[in-house]
């Protein structure tokens, strides 16, 4: 059993999610440290973009800072790497898909040498994505894959079938952002995934406060913080205060 499975198997994980290189690869090394001891039990570390579509306004500047400052796919893995020194907590790779069809099998081989577990790539269709997820199971990588609020039933079932570690359901329509309060239709929703897939269900974009991520895990089976974290580590806040900001939003 991989640390994915391992980590559902023994709770309905935080997934706390990072943009690698934001203040050097040193300062990522010591965020990532710092929300684990806060309770985080699966990191998303996402992977520098120049066209990051999916994020709203405070993950596109961390990304920008972070190829300001030259940050590769490389730099990303090398952070696992030494991160695994550390650490036995879960890593999913969140990317686009350039920086992996670049890359192309080699960097997916290195990623799973490396300690990654997962991959999670925003801007590859279902339809478009068998050459990736034929790479990534022979590396060993779990595909993770998103569900929209749009997205039908039938899509959701082909979803799942391409899928392996856990399914994330992106909650709102847009992008990335802290937002309050949850869109009516969550409970019917997480409901249909769990329908069609025996996979866990994992729900983000806009987890902000201890009380949307209370109400996420009496639905689904883990939730996700992004931009609130990515905003206070942008702000410079310390290691300690990162950590006390991950527990304050632990249910």
């Amino acid at each position: 059993m991989n640390r994915i499975a391992e980590c559902f198997k023994k709770s309905r994980p935080y997934i706390g999610y990072i943009t690698a290189g934001d203040g050097g690869m040193g300062r990522t090394l010591e965020v990532a440290l710092a929300l684990v001891k806060g309770g985080v039990d699966l990191l998303e570390v996402g992977i520098p973009f120049s066209d990051p579509i999916a994020d709203g306004p405070v993950i596109q500047e961390a990304m920008d800072r972070s190829l300001e400052g030259g940050t590769t796919p490389h730099d990303v893995l090398s952070f696992v790497e030494k991160f695994r020194k550390e650490s036995d907590v879960p890593i999913v790779l969140f990317t686009y898909y350039n920086p992996l069809f670049i890359g192309g099998q080699s960097l997916l081989d290195q990623a799973a040498k490396v300690g990654v577990d997962g991959l999670l790539v925003v801007d590859l269709p279902l339809e478009e994505g068998e050459e990736y997820q034929r790479g990534a199971k022979d590396a060993g990588l779990d595909t993770v894959f998103l569900i929209a609020p749009s997205t039908p039933k039938e899509k959701i079932k082909k979803i799942a079938a391409a899928s392996s570690g856990f399914l994330y359901y992106v909650c709102r329509k847009g992008t990335t952002g802290t937002q309050e309060g949850f869109p009516e239709d969550l409970e019917s929703r997480v409901k249909e995934i769990k329908e069609v897939s025996s996979l866990p269900v994992v729900v983000g974009f806009g987890i902000s406060n201890k009380e949307m991520a209370t109400k996420v895990l009496e639905l689904a089976d883990g939730f996700v913080v992004g931009s609130l974290f990515v905003d206070a580590i942008g702000k410079g806040k310390s290691a300690e205060e990162l950590t006390t900001l991950t527990k304050s939003l632990k249910p």
